[in-house]
């Protein structure tokens, strides 16, 4: 993800020294900040991905572990049942002889004799069939269990870690906004036209295509994308009032009654691949390698995204950003 000082952005005199990147252009600043700001994004997805993913480890979790009471609880049964078997049949020494003839004294002949024996010996070993059976069951559930932990814990050392690189990207970022305030308008309006070139210019309200999707779903979840433009973007959020780009895709198939993972790159593995020519309102389009970046098209060669900080949910053009490297169809 490159260092933390790599990110930091010295722009003009007069502002904050930084090292080792300086600026002497607004064009160079803008671009610094521009980076910087994909940076971020990137490792924002991931740490939203890293929570997702733990979310699902912290399910296996639960659910081996109560595989392993049931299987313990069955077991229990089980051992139960083969010992009362074991006392009416066959206990130990003179017991299992007494037993014997007890057997012997109430049958009404010789076959009966015979049948209830066999009838005996067929359910203590069906019985313990079934106990071994159920022994292998529970040792497999609890070694599943210890898998899932130690999943788990991986999982949250993930989450830590890029968490960490995240606090230390928004710092940085941070760093930049302070040394923004301090260039002058011009240069300031300079630093707001690279970052509209990267994510896209917005169009028009009057030019925005008024979408009709294949399904009624598709067409909630364009219908409340498009609600969401002009709120803020914020790493990590997921609505109501702002959102990142998978937050708002999340948010927006939600009111479909879709659940969408809050991870750019989980969301570009659902649904079926689409080609440009196919695209229709609702498809979702992700950007660079590996994915880390989504946004919804909704007819008339536009799309509606959260694009990057500083710039609301807006409506732009599907060519007005580079690198798509997917395209889905979710419903």
């Amino acid at each position: 993800m490159g260092t933390a000082a790599a990110l930091t952005v010295t722009t003009l005199p007069g502002t904050a020294a930084a090292d080792p990147e300086t600026a002497t252009t607004p064009e160079q600043a803008a671009q610094l900040v521009a980076d910087a700001s994909h940076r971020l994004e990137v490792v924002s997805e991931q740490v939203n991905e890293a929570r997702e993913v733990l979310g699902l480890q912290q399910l296996a979790v639960a659910t081996a572990r109560q595989d392993v009471e049931e299987a313990r609880a069955q077991l229990d049964s089980l051992d139960g049942q083969l010992r009362q078997v074991a006392r009416s049949a066959y206990t130990a020494g003179a017991g299992e002889e007494l037993a014997t003839l007890d057997l012997l004294m109430t049958s009404d002949s010789a076959e009966d004799f015979v049948s209830s024996l066999t009838f005996l010996d067929q359910i203590a070993g069906h019985t313990t069939g079934v106990l071994d059976d159920v022994s292998v069951a529970a040792a497999e559930a609890e070694q599943a269990e210890a898998g899932a932990d130690a999943a788990e814990a991986a999982a949250r050392q993930t989450l830590d870690d890029l968490s960490a690189q995240e606090e230390q990207l928004q710092s940085d970022i941070a760093d930049y906004q302070q040394q923004f305030t301090e260039l002058t308008a011009a240069q300031q309006q300079q630093v707001q036209e690279a970052q509209v070139a990267q994510t896209g210019q917005a169009v028009a309200p009057a030019a925005v295509a008024r979408p009709v999707a294949a399904s009624g779903s598709a067409q909630a979840a364009v219908d409340t994308a498009l609600a969401q433009v002009g709120d803020s973007y914020v790493w990590g959020a997921s609505g109501p009032n702002s959102f990142d780009c998978s937050g708002l895709t999340q948010y927006a198939y939600a009111a479909a009654g879709v659940s969408l993972p809050h991870s750019s790159r989980m969301q570009a593995q659902m649904g079926t691949a689409v080609s440009r020519a196919e695209l229709q309102p609702g498809d979702l389009i992700f950007y660079y390698s590996p994915v880390s970046h989504v946004s919804m098209y909704i007819g008339n060669g536009q799309m509606v995204h959260a694009s990057t900080s500083g710039q609301p949910v807006k409506v732009v053009s599907v060519d007005s950003m580079g690198g798509i490297t997917a395209m889905r169809r979710i419903l």
